[in-house]
């Protein structure tokens, strides 16, 4: 994938790809109508737009019929992202079908969960997983602690990736930054995780709750802090840390030390 910025490759020729894949398992599939409802449209739009563009057409061709149509999204994913990196730049075609999940599963909980498993294995479900949230909070978060013991690293990823209060080009979930006890269970079955990647997140989510409520951000660090400390968890409180080490400040020098 040569470089050029993203919403450049949400274009015609990546509809024409979905059609096709469409297409291939479903004879019935119009692609050429997909494709003319999407490509005069595309020119005027940045990446969340061409994204949104794409997912509100595909919703269209399955006649607005979310189980008629989530079935064949899903059918078309092809083989699991077994890297920590990718899913921009050999998964990102799967970003439309993320976003028809998001947009119009919200009454279909049991099938969009599976769903959104099924693309963080190859993409990510970190923004789509965020309406769940809101408007089924208890079952999505009893999904997510669920998630945070999976076998699959992406998906131990999605249950602190998705669940971070201040999570990047998406809308804060001011649930968690006014509360964010909900998300503790969820951090503490990934604070040893073996995967990098998982780290990362873990970390990035610790360092979102220390930027709003640094009380109890604090208190799951010194928690952690009492048990021994694996490697692991070392790496993660170093990097939730970072933005108050680079200040100077005496607690969290104390605490990577």
């Amino acid at each position: 994938m040569a470089y050029k910025k993203l919403k450049y490759w949400f274009d015609k020729g990546l509809v024409t790809q979905l059609a096709e894949k469409l297409s291939s398992n479903n004879s019935a599939f119009n692609k050429t109508v997909l494709i003319h409802n999407i490509e005069s449209k595309l020119d005027f739009l940045e990446l969340k737009g061409r994204v949104e563009l794409i997912a509100d057409q595909l919703h269209n061709s399955f006649e607005q019929d979310y189980n008629l149509g989530l079935p064949q999204l899903i059918n078309i994913l092809g083989p699991e992202n077994s890297n920590e990196t990718g899913m921009f730049t050999e998964y990102y075609w799967v970003m439309p079908i993320a976003k028809y999940v998001e947009k119009y599963g919200l009454n279909d909980f049991e099938k969009s969960m599976n769903a959104l498993e099924e693309i963080t294995k190859r993409n990510t479900s970190e923004y789509a997983i965020r309406p769940y949230i809101l408007h089924h909070f208890d079952k999505t978060l009893k999904q997510m602690v669920k998630w945070s013991k999976h076998s699959n690293f992406h998906i131990r990823r999605l249950a602190s990736e998705g669940v971070r209060p201040r999570l990047p080009w998406a809308k804060k979930l001011d649930v968690f930054i006014q509360d964010p006890s909900p998300i503790t269970p969820i951090l503490e079955n990934l604070k040893d995780d073996t995967s990098k990647y998982v780290q990362k997140s873990v970390a990035n989510c610790l360092n979102d709750i220390l930027k709003d409520n640094f009380s109890v951000g604090k208190e799951i660090v010194e928690s952690w802090k009492q048990e021994e400390m694996t490697t692991e968890r070392q790496w993660i409180v170093k990097h939730a840390l970072r933005n108050l080490i680079k200040t100077g400040d005496d607690w969290a020098i104390k605490m990577i030390k």
